[in-house]
Order: structure tokens, then sequence, then C-alpha cells
């Protein structure tokens, strides 16, 4: 399955603070040794603590996480950009009128908007963390890593 892998995958959403740091390093963690993986937001926000004891619970350590933009990459050298957010939808589009990058918009729910208690609010985030790591599983196929 590793031949079918891109060899550069960026994640983007809106501030690079849940949804794109959490694919990002699901992918990491799985496949980082045959795919070069970050992500960015349209614009900077702050990380969302509660990423970190979400992703705690699937053995990935969130807590070095530096939002970042699209201007804030270092390389721009990608092969796919998975866009989670409609506004980084079409950045990802811009840089393909230049670059020669396939573009994929996977829709997925910004859970700082989930209100309730610190056990829902948690549940929401695993909700995105879920759904991301089944539709990265599908779409690059079984885990490298295992488990999960």
């Amino acid at each position: 399955m590793a031949s079918d892998l891109p060899g550069a995958v960026l994640f983007a959403c809106s501030h690079n603070a849940i949804r794109s740091p959490i694919a990002e390093n699901i992918m990491r963690h799985f496949y980082g040794r045959q795919v070069y993986v970050q992500s960015c937001g349209v614009r900077a926000g702050e990380l969302e603590g509660f990423i970190i004891p979400v992703m705690d619970e699937i053995g990935i350590d969130m807590s070095r996480h530096k939002p970042r933009t699209f201007d804030d990459l270092e390389d721009s050298s990608f092969d796919l950009v998975i866009s989670l957010s409609p506004e980084a939808h079409h950045k990802a589009l811009e840089m393909t009128r230049t670059q020669a990058i396939e573009a994929e918009y996977w829709p997925t729910l910004d859970p700082s908007a989930i209100a309730g208690s610190r056990e829902q609010i948690l549940d929401g985030y695993r909700q995105v963390r879920d759904t991301l790591l089944q539709r990265i599983r599908d779409r690059f196929g079984s885990l490298a890593a295992g488990g999960v």
C-alpha cells in the first residue's frame, strides 16, 4: 500500500487549532515514515486544549503543536491538500492554480461550537478525532502502526 500513498500531505482548516492538527498528527503517527505531513490554517488560532486529552486517549501527544498559517509553511510542495473547512478549501483550490497539487474537501464539524458539560464537549472532540481517523484509514489504507 505504501506505493499508493502520496509523498506529502497537507491538512488545512480555519485556524490550525483543532481539526487539521488532529488529522496531521493521526496521519503522521500511522504513516509518518512513508509520507511527509503538515497542517495549517487560513488564520493562526490558539491550540484548543480539549484536543490534548482526546488525542492522548489514542497515544498521540499534541502538547507541542504550534498553530500555523499557509504563509508559515516552510515547504509548499505537497501532492495532496485535504481541506477540513470551506475557507481552507478555497485556499487549497488557489494552490492548485499554480502548483501540481490534488485538493480534496472533507467537511468536518468544528467541535469548538459544542456547548455543555466538559464530558459532552470532550465527546464532540472524540467524534471529530474518530471521524478523521476513519477518513484517513479509508483514504490511505490500513494504518501502518496498527492499533486504534
